[in-house]
Parts: structure tokens; sequence; C-alpha cells
């Protein structure tokens, strides 16, 4: 916590450089008012740039996004790409935007991207800022298409209205990892004090360092992602209709491109949620993870317009929700994990039937994050293609599929339980755009043979043997609770031990990512890289179940992931639903302790 002194001092020198009239206005009346409680909210801690970028509310002070804090970290952003690129000022970075906007600070996506454009123009950098909003995975494409060093798409994702980001892709086409974000950080420190020019937004129209790339990306973005449609005459013929919601955020107009691109009829868009909203007005959390919640309005449409499939995008275009009408009348949606095993069964399909040379699959690659299912290693055991798993996050599996490209290898697909898909090696992102049109193509296929996505779900979990996950999170604001939580895990039944147990559940195996420690290596070093930074540990128990509890990078949440997988032929889905309900009730009970950690459960 920062002291009184240290507070004003912080606020006087944010003044001296704050442009922005609400802002400014606000810290002005903060220090008059002599306010420390809400002093400290705003400069008690700057933001931390990481590997996700960064990610906070928009309002006045170091400790949120607005225009000084965009203006700094992009200044010391583009000093670490002058370090590390020497011809930086002949290949450029784009930037992109999403419809975010904060009345009361004045800030928003469209401004914050302008503002960044303008800091590296003022060096002689090129820049191709999108003119548009766009979706999140149109970012790496375009750094990739273009031979760019560098892309920022300024987004929150999914998270509550009032919060913004900056997210950071390095020349692979892919999230920065680290180093990089220590590098950033450090020079972001260096850099405070704005350049020259850095408020004089409006240099960079007359600018010819200035480019547009959204007519050419949306061109060949839509002709790249073509190399996955492989039934055409099916999708024009098809009578299967889908809704579309892009949740009051960027989807909605490239969602019917793609499904034009795919020669399918355009789904029917949710009236109310199709053009973009800084308010999220009809959902309390515009996330489609959420679950049916969010899905109310778009159940409605396709009752009233007899569609059977709803994809849901969340506000950037770069996750993918879906559900399907079952024959009860009852909706189901699917899970990450499951989709991410129809997805990975259909990609490999049209890959094997693509490819009849035998030889070819021995350079096949598939990877999914360690806290997703294990579904895709199970089909690459049984089709002889390689599987890998990476730490969580697109960020690991688009620099682990850059490096295995570069080798010749053929990454088909990649899939994390958070409904992010990456079904196109053209971006090495997640991507919802691509994935709702290769969903649809699917679903359009497998209704040819009378079958639907819970149909066919049921046939992969059949062949390759049932894989049933359950995924929840519980909300804490306290880091130095969450920090005693895993403390107690690592110091169970005295110092340096992890609990033996479970409940009734004995535990096998310990992997903890914070630390390192992995029980079932031989020399107790666990292969995955780690982090201090962040907490990670992964139970392994005599039942065959697997349970994961992690902090997020982004939200104050403790994540668990849990799975029971049962070989081919295990049909008896209710006994194995029934045991893994009580895994998961056992890790509550005793491995977060709900009541006696004061954490607030996840809610519909």
């Amino acid at each position: 916590m920062a002291g009184d002194a240290a507070l004003r001092r912080a606020a006087e020198q944010w003044l001296l450089w704050d442009k922005n009239p609400k802002t400014s206005a606000i810290v002005k009346q903060l220090v008059a008012e002599g306010n420390v409680e809400e002093l400290q909210k705003c400069f008690g801690l700057r933001m931390e740039f990481g590997t996700a970028g960064l990610r906070a509310a928009m309002g006045a002070g170091i400790s949120h996004m607005n225009d000084l804090t965009i203006i700094q970290t992009t200044q010391g952003f583009c000093r670490y790409l002058e370090k590390n690129f020497s011809d930086l000022k002949k290949r450029g970075v784009v930037i992109g935007f999403d419809a975010r906007a904060h009345l009361s600070s004045g800030g928003s996506s469209k401004r914050f991207a302008r503002l960044a454009a303008n800091t590296f123009i003022s060096r002689g950098v090129p820049v191709y800022l999108f003119s548009d909003i766009t979706p999140t995975p149109f970012v790496p494409y375009t750094v990739t298409h273009l031979k760019l060093c560098a892309g920022i798409m300024v987004t929150a994702s999914h998270n509550p209205k009032q919060d913004n980001g900056y997210k950071v892709y390095w020349e692979n086409g892919a999230q920065i990892i680290s180093p990089h974000d220590k590098g950033i950080s450090q020079a972001i420190e260096e850099n405070q004090e704005p350049w020259p020019q850095a408020w004089d937004d409006k240099l960079i129209d007359s600018s010819v360092l200035l480019h547009d790339p959204y007519a050419t990306v949306n061109k060949e973005y839509f002709k790249d992602i073509q190399k996955q449609c492989f039934h055409r005459n099916i999708n024009k013929e098809t009578n299967l209709k889908f809704v579309h919601t892009s949740v009051h955020g960027v989807g909605h107009k490239f969602v019917q491109l793609a499904f034009e691109a795919f020669d399918l009829r355009p789904p029917f868009a949710v009236p109310e949620q199709k053009d973009p909203d800084p308010e999220f007005p009809t959902v309390k959390y515009p996330n489609p993870e959420e679950g049916k919640g969010v899905l109310t309005l778009s159940f409605a449409l396709a009752e009233k317009d007899g569609a059977k499939i709803v994809l849901a995008n969340d506000p950037d275009a770069d996750r993918l929700a879906v559900a399907e009408k079952q024959e009860s009348g009852e909706w189901k949606v699917f899970s990450g994990n499951e989709l991410g095993a129809l997805l990975g069964w259909w990609i490999f399909t049209c890959w094997k039937n693509q490819n009849r040379d035998a030889c070819a699959i021995k350079d096949v690659y598939m990877l999914s994050s360690t806290v997703s299912s294990k579904i895709l290693r199970a089909i690459a055991l049984k089709e002889g293609f390689h599987f890998e798993e990476t730490l969580t996050g697109f960020k690991w599996m688009g620099n682990r599929a850059k490096q295995l490209m570069d080798q010749g290898k053929a990454v088909l697909f990649a899939f994390e339980e958070a409904i992010g898909y990456m079904c196109c090696p053209a971006v090495l992102d997640k991507d919802g755009v691509s994935a709702a049109v290769i969903t649809a193509e699917m679903a359009s296929f497998l209704a040819t043979r009378n079958m639907s996505l819970s149909q066919q779900l049921k046939a992969v979990y059949d062949e390759y043997g049932l894989h049933i996950t359950k995924a929840s999170y519980f909300i804490c604001h306290d880091p130095k609770v969450i920090q005693q939580l895993f403390d107690n895990l690592r110091n169970y039944d005295g110092e340096n031990t992890y609990p033996k147990s479970c409940g009734r559940f004995k535990v096998s195996g310990i992997r903890d990512l914070t630390t390192g420690y992995d029980s079932s290596q031989p020399d107790q070093k666990a292969i995955l890289p780690t982090s201090k930074s962040s907490q990670m540990i992964t139970f392994t128990f005599a039942n065959g179940g697997v349970a994961t509890m992690r902090t997020s990078g982004t939200e104050p949440k403790i994540k668990y992931y849990s799975e029971l997988c049962a070989p081919p032929g295990n049909s008896d889905v209710e006994q194995l639903k029934k045991e893994l309900d009580e895994l998961v009730n056992a890790l509550e009970k005793h491995f977060f302790q709900p009541e006696k950690n004061n954490l607030q459960r996840k809610t519909e």
C-alpha cells in the first residue's frame, strides 16, 4: 500500500502529464477532497504488464486503463521493439480494437488504438490500424499475413463492461511469452513521460505511415479459412438452421461473411445483441462460457425460427459456445471440452479423407492445454498422429504450433476448455469466427447422416473412451487468502508435504507448476515450464481422476478442472458422472474450504 504522501506525489505527477480532461478532473477532485481510499485505488499499484498484456477497469490513475497509461505502455512497447528489430521502421505493426467505451473517463478501445498508433508513427514506424472494429483473431492473422513485427489488440474480451485490455502479439503471430513480458514491462517503467507529440493523435490521419488493412484482411482471411471447407455441396443444400449471437460485440458481420465463404445460408442473428454496445444491456456478464443465462435470447429466436443449433461468440469473437436442441426439447450447451472433442474428431476426419498417404500422419499434430480434456490424446493414440499438451493459454499453443509448423509439421487443431479453438493454421490463436463456420459445416454434414452433434459426441466417446469433465471456479478478491490456500496444500501434513488423500479419494500423483515439482518424474521435476507468479497444482487420483486448481491471469478467480477417463467400451456414463461429482465435492470441501476462506461460488 502506498503512503498518503506517495499517493499525493503520484497524483501530482499524473496531473502534469494527463491531458484527458475527464481523468485529470477525477484526479484533481480526489486530491482536493483528500480522498485517500480512492487515490489508493487509482495510484496504489501500476497495472502489471504480463504475457496477456494489460487487463483492468477503465478510469483514472496508473492502476487503470486510460489515455495516459496507454501512451506509457505503447512507448515502452515501441522502445522494446526498436531494440529487438532493426527493420521495425520497414515492417511496422498492426493495431485492432473492439467496441468498448467508458463515458465517465472518456476511454474507448478506438481512442486507445489511435493513441497507440500515434506513438509508433511519431517514431517513424508504419502502423496498420484497422479503420473499424475487428475480431481479435484478425490481429495475429495480419501479423503473419503482412510479415509485421508485432500486433496490438485493444480489447477486454468477455470481461465486465468497465474493463479494457491491451493484448500483444510477436512477429510469429502468437501471443508473447516470457521473457518479452518482463522486457516490455521494464521499458514501460523507463518511458513514462509522454513524448512530445503523444497526445496529438490527429497527426496520424495525414501520415504516410498510416495504413488501413481492413479491406485486404477481410478478403484474405475469408479466402484462407476456405481451405478448411470440405463439403461445399452439402453446405449449399442443407436445411439445417442456425442462430448466431455476438453478445453485443464485434462478431456479427464476420460470422455472416464466414458462412457466405462456406456457401452456407447466413445464420439468424439475435436482433437485440447483434450490434456492438459497450453497455452489454441484455446480459449480466458478456461471456458465453457462463452458460444458459447468456443464451436466453438465442434460444427464444431459435424456437421462433425453427433453428436447432445456437452459435455464440464472446464480444471480441475469439471464443465460441455452441448449443443444440435435443429430442426432449431441452437445449444442451456443449462444454469447451465436448466441442473440442467434436472439432478434433471432425478436423482429423476431414484431413484423413484428403490424405490417403499412410506416411503423412507421422507429421500431424494436435495440441491442447494441460487443464483441458485429454480426449485428443485418446484420438491420437488410436489414429497414430501426435498429441502434445501445453501450459494453460493460447500463448503456449500458438508458439508451440509455430515451432512445429516451422519444422514442416501439420498442426491441425488446438483447443482449450475455456471455449477457445484454433481450427485454421492461418491464425495462431483462438478464433471464434472460423470455429463457428467449421462447426456449422460439421453439423450440416452430420445432418445428412441423420446425426446430431450430441449423437456424434457419444460416438466419439464410444470409439475413443468416455472423457467426463467438470470445471468451475470460486471468486476471491484477497490475494493473501489465495496464497494461503495454496500454501496450505503444499504444507498439508507438515512442512513440504502435499495431501495424500481428498476425502475418500487417494492421491496418486502431484504436479505443481508453481514450484516445478512433479512426483511422477524420476527426478521429480516438472517437464512443462513453471511460473512462480501464478498458482497451479494438479492432483492425480488412484481412481484415474485428475483435478487441477489454478489462479486466473485476468480475473479474481481460483479455477478448478476435473476429468475422469474410461477406456473404450466402458459406457456406464451415470456411474462415472456420480464418481466425478463426488470427487469434485471432496475437492471443494477439503482443498478449497469455501466457508473458512470466504470464497464466493460461481452463480448462474
